[in-house]
């Protein structure tokens, strides 16, 4: 299939299903979400395969999974940044897409780890199922815990804790997505009637790094914004919003974005990717710019697999898929856009909705609003 516009009421019957089916056939007996046959296993494309699960309504998967999170978290709140082995993808072009070099020792990365926050919300957004969340709870509130103990005076937090050496740098994508899981931790602890105040200051205090302090991230590696997830993440998170956004989508999309294919990876290879493409689409709307949107979702259906799983990404200049896997995580995110397109769920606005920082009443309106939502 070349092309599938998705609007608002326009989600097709059954067509996602073999998304989802991709996400159960590698999910194992004890709720771990590998990327793909023999994977890696790390929480945050676990998580994102689960909110795939969850909005098709395969809860009780995407519950297992989430079980699976809170029996491996460590003492400290986190989780290490890979579990299971496998043979890498092609270590010669894998590292610059992993982000370090094989045979650095195990790390527990804070954006990892602050994930399952924005994982539970949206899990129950979708169910309502206030059991589940007052049972993870104590998972979530200890990986925030964790996330906090690596923020810096300056207001940005530490990519991660290495058992073995100190990194003391921040990343753009990273601190981004830690954005969005502080406001969805604050939102769990305000409809279980939890505090979050030094939540609600954390999330301010890294908004303003963000935003205001470049310096303080890529200060002690090579700059990341060859990555098109450092150009959009931040409208994604809801760290720029309005006119801030659309400028910043607006600035690179001829860099990133291949007419027809989807966004690149990264701007120096013709590596379009499916994941990166959805979560663009979720940029775009967070923006207020649904047609595109729209017309960037339509083109990821040429890479759907005839079983309806979805390639990782295409090489479009070879014209030939690259590299030959279907994650887990590629599928989650792709269900992810779809949901958010057509309203599906009552999670569909989870990226668009954003919590202003210094506003808690907002959030006490938004959990009544869910609340007589599922009344």
């Amino acid at each position: 299939m070349e092309k599938l516009y998705l609007a608002k009421g326009r989600f097709p019957p059954a067509f996602f299903d073999g998304a989802a089916r991709r996400i159960l056939y590698l999910q194992q007996g004890d709720g771990a979400i590998p990327w793909y046959t023999g994977g890696i296993i790390d929480p945050w494309n676990h998580i994102e395969a689960a909110m795939g699960l969850s909005i098709l309504g395969h809860w009780d998967a995407a519950r297992k999974a989430y079980g699976w999170l809170a029996d491996n978290q460590l003492a400290d709140g986190s989780w290490w940044g890979e579990l299971g082995a496998s043979a890498p993808i092609d270590q010669d072009k894998a590292t610059f897409v992993l982000g370090a070099p094989a045979g650095d020792p195990p790390v527990r990365d804070s954006n990892f780890s602050a994930y399952i926050a924005v994982g539970v919300w949206h899990h129950y957004l979708v169910t309502a199922d206030r059991e589940f969340l007052s049972a993870m709870w104590p998972a979530v509130s200890a990986a925030m815990g964790f996330v906090l103990s690596l923020q810096s005076e300056h207001g940005d937090i530490r990519w991660a804790a290495w058992d073995s050496r100190d990194t003391d740098d921040a990343l753009i994508t990273g601190c981004s997505s830690i954005y969005k899981s502080l406001e969805c931790a604050t939102r769990i602890a305000m409809t279980l009637n939890k505090p979050c105040g030094e939540w609600r200051l954390a999330r301010m205090r890294l908004g303003a790094a963000l935003r205001r302090k470049p310096h303080r991230f890529d200060r002690t590696w090579p700059s990341k914004e060859r990555f098109s997830m450092d150009w959009y993440y931040p409208v994604l998170s809801g760290v720029l919003r309005e006119e801030a956004a659309f400028l910043r989508l607006a600035e690179k999309w001829n860099i990133f974005v291949e007419d027809g294919h989807g966004c690149r990876c990264v701007s120096d290879e013709p590596w379009i990717t499916v994941a990166e493409t959805s979560e663009l689409v979720l940029a775009l709307l967070a923006s207020g710019q649904p047609l595109r949107a729209m017309e960037l979702f339509s083109w990821v259906h040429k890479y759907r697999h005839e079983s309806g799983a979805y390639w990782m990404g295409y090489q479009i200049v070879e014209n030939v898929p690259w590299p030959e896997e279907m994650p887990a995580w590629t599928a989650g995110a792709v269900l992810l856009a779809a949901d958010a397109l057509c309203g599906v769920t009552a999670a569909s606005r989870l990226f668009l909705d954003v919590l202003d920082e210094d506003a808690p009443q907002q959030a006490e309106r938004l959990h009544h609003r869910h609340f007589f939502k599922h009344s």
